[in-house]
């Protein structure tokens, strides 16, 4: 139950007659106190008599001493019997109003006896109505239940916030969009608890590790900065527990999560159902055994500051001597034993702390697997342990450090499976991590070509190859590359290799416009990874990859609602912390996807959250998320955020760009009205796109051409690309291109109703927008009514995009494509001289297309104009914004052109 319903409720009890009580229940810091404040402050809003009370412990001794300052002073309280009823006679005479006084007692659970009768008694005699609040981690006392009991007593429990609900206060909060793993950090620590979680925010704000990029906020990963009062509440929570239960939650802060049976070694079983009842512990089943683990990480915080070195040193031995008294059969166990002794003594052995490395990684403990890895010992140091090293520092972040050490385990790799390795772990750094040329790429794999002798591994070189093409760019070669390999047969023995190349190649056929089959080769990798142990290809990629080629694959095919939803659920399993590779990869496709369905806020949410992980790297994704979220931010209207995302893009020093990447230079061209420029760098993107062999940016940029005026450039394209690949979504595009050249309203409103279905609902919105515009112009105002209301509709779900399209087509007026462009500029609020220098044409010409516009339209200013096109009034362009200034790095179809 939400904070407003509550209050809705508590707003229906104060009016029936028949209720004398409203009772909340909830845990320590849950928000029992604000919510008894705010009711107190609508009853006193109501015309009611009201009163407050906080109960305490020291109070609970005394006799009426929680509400002594309530009663009336005349009242003769010596003889219980006849004192109680003057206080009830003196209550109700002390005001005109005859309705209840409102009494609010905080902590009802600690009031003395006396208290507990009289308040009894007044509520039963209609003199007052009781507000409390009771504390859920005490067991239920008789105060509680002789104030609670009966069907006159309501009674609300206030729960702890989810994560959505942590994520949604987070952002009221801070005025913006939070990053993810911040939110992830923040409803773990915190447990949905509101009183922790707004300390957490305060410290984090306070110690500058809460900051926002202009895009986001996002915390630095690692401790989570409290405040001094909430350290204080939470050491006054620990406080409460016995000196065997302080044992067991010191030693579940150094090593949960431990089962009964490794606590109930030292602790007698009614210590676990003590702290578990005070809220301290959660105990639950976990696989095959029960496990015991804190109640909330921030009790884990304080109780580790607390504990001295030697008391620390002497549970984690404690308990590492359980663990292999057991046998330590776990999985885990191994990471366990070798935390435990690095922990205790300083050291461990370099065989343990090597596999524990591994289990590490395999489970995305990073930070874990590098803190493993730097104690071992000098001598440790070979292939196997620079092939550890290199993945934990490649997926850490850290490419720079990972190329050396994984360039030194090439040089000491002595056999052909170190060899393929290396090479494989290798190349997926150069390309993903430090984005280096082709060139580089292909001298790595080879050197090792002349190292490898047998044909399977020389087929692990031809999938490492094809990986490394399709990151590339290089489509058509990474498909000829994985064709050579015999994949229909199979798995067989070498499963890592196989699922490389047909990752690879369903990643391939998706972008090659193959989309049905892409879909296939990906479900059919999912299954296959899922039932091996991960842990045989985990040096190289983990499952959510695979999750990933199955969402773009997805995405081309036209199924952008079943994408998102594995790409969400897939974004979830991930760790927290410091942003993976595979994190990024997931995050630009959850980004695309949103921008292809039209979602720009959605869009500008994950391209945002991409840049901030992404940005101390100049890598693949950098320039693609950079460009999505200036087109995201410019159909939003933001072009101050669009122009300074493409400032940062003319940065980059990337060796690697495709195509697509020339979307925002493109949208921040047509949102400012320059329609002729967004069309020519569309244009010389879908060009280039299409000379590299990449059909699948080449359809998306010529469907933007089309929405931007050029169906007739670009629908017999379209229409060729629809034929070569018989995709879904191609053949919707080539059906939209087709029928937006031909102004045909029916073709249009089947076309939106085919982009509908796939789930695009800005480019179904655009299409049936212009056909309500052709309806009206033709007479027809039924069906062009019909279908304006169709395209609000659909319009409404794109989060407040606007384009030229939903701006200028729906007004029925026959305005070409020159009238469009200089109407668009006007309602941006150029001058007539800015416009007729931008677009090569004289003031007079300008003036001439304005008076057909406003013929046309039927207006007669600039003012109308803004107001019909966008809703709002211009405002004068600053100085500093000319057109000159505007189109430094912006100008011509020569912007942006990448090699």
């Amino acid at each position: 139950m939400g904070r407003a319903s509550q209050l809705e409720k508590f707003d229906e009890s104060l009016e029936d007659p028949r209720v004398r009580g409203f009772i909340v229940l909830g845990s320590r810091g849950a928000g029992k106190s604000r919510l008894i404040e705010e009711c107190l402050k609508r009853a006193e809003g109501a015309g009611r008599h009201i009163g407050r009370a906080v109960a305490t412990a020291a109070a609970a001794s005394i006799p009426l001493g929680t509400i002594a300052h309530l009663l009336p002073a005349e009242a003769d309280l010596s003889d219980p019997v006849t004192g109680f009823a003057s206080v009830a006679r003196l209550l109700s005479r002390s005001g005109t109003d005859p309705a209840p006084l409102v009494i609010g007692v905080d902590d009802l659970h600690l009031l003395d006896v006396t208290s507990v009768v009289l308040l009894r008694q007044l509520m039963d005699v209609g003199v007052i109505f009781l507000l409390g609040s009771v504390s859920s981690a005490e067991p239920p006392g008789a105060a509680v239940a002789a104030l609670s009991c009966g069907d006159s007593v309501q009674q609300v429990k206030l729960v702890d916030f989810g994560r959505s609900q942590v994520e949604e206060l987070l952002e009221q909060v801070l005025g913006g969009y939070v990053g993810r793993n911040t939110v992830n950090q923040m409803f773990a620590a915190s447990g949905g608890n509101p009183l922790y979680l707004r300390e957490l925010v305060t410290g984090a704000m306070t110690g500058g590790i809460l900051t926002c990029d202009g895009e986001l906020w996002e915390m630095a990963p690692g401790r989570l900065p409290g405040t001094r009062r909430l350290t204080d509440l939470l050491r006054s929570r620990l406080s409460t527990a016995s000196s065997e239960g302080r044992d067991v939650l010191e030693a579940l802060a150094l090593c949960e999560p431990l089962s009964v049976a490794q606590l109930t070694a030292d602790a007698e079983p009614r210590t676990l159902d003590e702290l578990e009842r005070a809220e301290l512990i959660v105990i639950g089943r976990e696989r095959q055994r029960t496990a015991v683990r804190l109640a909330h990480p921030l009790y884990g915080e304080v109780l580790r500051a607390d504990i001295t070195t030697i008391r620390g040193q002497k549970t984690l031995l404690r308990h590492l001597s359980l663990l292999e008294r057991s046998g330590a059969r776990r999985r885990e166990d191994a990471m366990r034993l070798a935390t435990y002794r690095l922990a205790a003594t300083g050291t461990a052995d370099p065989a343990l702390l090597m596999r524990a490395a591994a289990l590490a990684i395999h489970t995305r403990a990073y930070a874990n697997a590098l803190s493993l890895l730097r104690a071992v010992p000098e001598e440790w140091h070979g292939v196997q342990y620079r092939l550890l090293l290199g993945k934990a520092l490649y997926e850490a972040g850290e490419f720079e450090q990972a190329e050396t050490v994984l360039s030194q385990a090439a040089a000491l790799a002595d056999d052909e499976q170190e060899t393929l390795f290396v090479t494989g772990l290798r190349v997926q750094n150069l390309i993903w991590g430090l984005g280096v040329s082709q060139r580089t790429v292909r001298e790595v794999i080879e050197a090792a070509r002349h190292r490898v002798a047998g044909p399977s591994g020389h087929q692990v070189l031809t999938a490492t190859e094809a990986a490394g093409c399709f990151a590339l760019g290089e489509f058509p070669r990474s498909l000829a590359l994985c064709s050579r390999l015999p994949l229909d047969s199979g798995p067989g023995p070498d499963v890592m290799t196989w699922l490389i190349a047909v990752t690879t190649t369903s990643a391939t056929l998706a972008f090659l416009g193959r989309c049905e089959e892409a879909v296939t080769w990906a479900r059919r990798a999912i299954s296959v990874s899922a039932a091996v142990d991960a842990e045989l290809y985990s040096m190289t990629t983990h499952e959510t990859a695979h999750q990933s080629i199955l969402m773009l694959a997805l995405t081309e095919s036209g199924h952008l609602a079943e994408s998102r939803t594995v790409g969400e659920q897939a974004y979830r399993t991930l760790a927290q912390g410091l942003p993976s590779p595979e994190q990024r990869l997931l995050a630009f496709h959850l980004g695309r996807t949103a921008w292809l369905a039209g979602h720009p806020g959605q869009a500008r949410r994950w391209y945002a959250e991409l840049v901030r992980a992404a940005r101390p790297y100049t890598a693949i994704v950098l320039p693609l998320a950079l460009s999505g979220l200036a087109a995201s931010a410019a159909l939003q209207g933001d072009l101050q955020a669009a122009e300074a995302a493409l400032a940062e893009y003319d940065r980059l020093t990337c060796a690697v760009h495709i195509p697509e990447e020339r979307l925002g230079v493109a949208w921040l061209h047509a949102v400012r009205g320059e329609l002729s420029h967004a069309r020519a760098v569309l244009t010389a993107a879908a060009q280039d796109a299409r000379e590299r062999g990449q059909i699948a940016f080449e359809s998306v940029l010529l469907t933007d051409l089309v929405r931007l005026g050029g169906a007739g450039e670009a629908a017999e394209r379209l229409a060729e690309i629809a034929e070569a690949t018989g995709g879904r979504f191609h053949r919707a595009r080539a059906h939209l291109a087709a029928a937006w050249a031909g102004e045909c309203p029916d073709r249009l409103l089947t076309a939106a109703g085919e982009m509908e279905a796939i789930g695009a609902d800005l480019l179904a919105a655009e299409a049936t927008c212009v056909a309500a515009g052709i309806l009206r112009q033709a007479g027809d105002s039924r069906r062009a009514q019909a279908a304006a209301l169709r395209a609000q509709l659909l319009a409404a779900r794109c989060e407040g995009a606007r384009t030229p399209a939903l701006t200028t087509g729906g007004s029925g007026a026959r305005l070409t494509r020159r009238q469009q462009e200089i109407a668009l500029l006007v309602s941006q609020g150029m001058p007539r001289k800015d416009i007729a220098e931008q677009l090569g044409i004289s003031v007079r010409t300008v003036d001439n297309h304005l008076q057909r516009i406003y013929a046309e339209l039927g207006i007669t200013t600039r003012r109308e104009l803004a107001t019909r096109l966008n809703g709002v009034v211009p405002s004068p362009l600053r100085p500093d914004s000319s057109s000159d200034h505007r189109n430094s790095h912006l100008s011509g179809s020569e912007a942006h052109r990448r090699p």
